[in-house]
């Protein structure tokens, strides 16, 4: 095998290929949201096809396993990688894309079988599989320990059924990873099991859900009795949980490598769109409005460095806290309602009504329906408190009536409960 090249050389490689082969971006044009528009798996195509484009150059998965279509260099590899490409327009595979190549390509990485990874992983890379998280259900949000979602051994294979729930970019994913309980009589956070689910496949539906924004993008699925191949279990049968753990920490912000946790804005460069935001209302002399790009300006930077400082604790620390990981996640839960807040403030009524073609008005209003989404997402503001505060700072955990009884049993007494006058 040979060596790494060393990280310099890596840049100018990765330099050199970018500006010969991608789009630069308009450093002036807003960051696509949740709502803008593509619905349908035609419209990722062209995207899947800059994947595998990607792949082929040796720019995707840089830091897997080289065994299974990856490249197999470090973690500051990838990362060099993508302080080159911030500049440049990548696929853009949605929410399935951010989810395939964040938390479930890395948990895949992590817990996968050789057969299972050596069957997905380069179909993975390539943009020929994309995979959603089959993990929130109607009855179980913020307690996920608690879904319903049953899953029963049929000889080679597992029959599923259930419903999940929130699902973002389902309707033109390939696979769902999907976790359901396969043992009713262990603790909630024992007896799961983690699979992956054709998204085509008999008995499985799915069904968009309409949001504030006008878009479609979070979706419901029902699983009716889907049998899916031993083969496709994801970990241990019934130790999910510990599966889930890696999930939620990348899901969180760490360990990844993609430009979501590198720095957006520099020290000493204001974004443009705020500029240019303020010029339209009129304003980019008041100093209000000025103070208000500075706080959006100041708050971005200190967002991108707690992922900079998440990110390299994961990395170093032999077996980091599983709550330090909420400290990138809350900062953004915090963050953009806020931005979306000052926002609405500079503009004043730019936001409100604008001209057809008017794309900065247009996202500007996206930006405040979409500003909530991160506070709840991944896992609320309020959950995020609450690891940080008993996982790293070691505060006591709330009172747990269900620790340790079979969930068959809490089940029962939740049907008792809800019986009781």
């Amino acid at each position: 095998m040979s060596a790494a090249p060393d990280l310099e050389s890596y840049r100018r490689q990765a330099r050199d290929w970018l500006a010969a082969n991608l789009e630069a971006k308009d450093p002036g044009k807003a960051a696509d949201l949740r709502g803008g528009g593509r619905e349908c798996a035609e419209d990722y195509r062209p995207e899947r096809a800059l994947q595998k484009r990607l792949h082929e150059a040796g720019y995707a998965g840089i830091d897997w396993p080289a065994e299974y279509g990856g490249q197999g260099l470090t973690a500051e590899h990838a990362r060099v990688f993508a302080e080159e490409a911030l500049h440049y327009r990548l696929p853009d595979l949605g929410h399935a894309g951010g989810t395939t190549y964040g938390p479930v390509g890395k948990t895949l990485v992590r817990h996968g079988s050789p057969a299972f990874l050596a069957r997905h992983l380069p179909r993975i890379l390539a943009g020929d599989e994309l995979f959603v998280q089959l993990f929130s259900e109607p009855s179980a949000g913020s307690d996920m320990a608690g879904i319903m979602t049953r899953a029963e051994r049929d000889g080679d294979a597992w029959v599923l059924t259930g419903s999940k729930i929130w699902t973002s970019g389902a309707h033109y994913a390939d696979y769902g990873m999907c976790l359901a309980r396969t043992d009713w009589d262990a603790p909630k956070h024992r007896g799961l099991t983690w699979f992956a689910v054709p998204m085509r496949a008999r008995g499985v539906s799915i069904h968009p859900i309409r949001e504030i924004t006008g878009g479609a993008e979070f979706c419901q699925e029902f699983l009716d009795e889907v049998r899916v191949s031993a083969d496709e279990v994801i970990g241990e049968v019934d130790q999910g949980w510990s599966v889930a753990q890696t999930m939620l920490l990348v899901e969180r912000g760490a360990g990844r490598d993609d430009p979501v946790n590198m720095p957006a804005v520099e020290p000493h460069r204001i974004d443009p769109f705020l500029l240019r935001l303020a010029k339209a209302a009129g304003r980019d002399q008041d100093p209000v409005a000025r103070q208000a790009i500075a706080k959006i300006h100041a708050a971005e930077w200190a967002r991108a460095q707690i992922g900079i400082r998440v990110g390299g604790l994961m990395r170093t620390s032999g077996r980091p806290p599983g709550g330090i990981a909420s400290y990138w996640k809350l900062s953004e839960g915090l963050r953009a309602p806020e931005r979306a807040r000052l926002l609405m403030e500079i503009g004043q009524g730019v936001p409100l009504a604008w001209d057809p073609g008017d794309e900065d008005g247009e996202h500007i209003v996206r930006e405040y329906l979409n500003s909530r989404v991160w506070s709840i997402a991944g896992g609320s503001n309020e959950m995020q408190r609450n690891a940080i505060g008993e996982q790293v700072l070691g505060l006591p955990r709330e009172p747990s009536f269900d620790k340790g009884r079979p969930f068959s049993e809490v089940l029962r007494s939740a049907r008792e409960w809800t019986t009781q006058d």
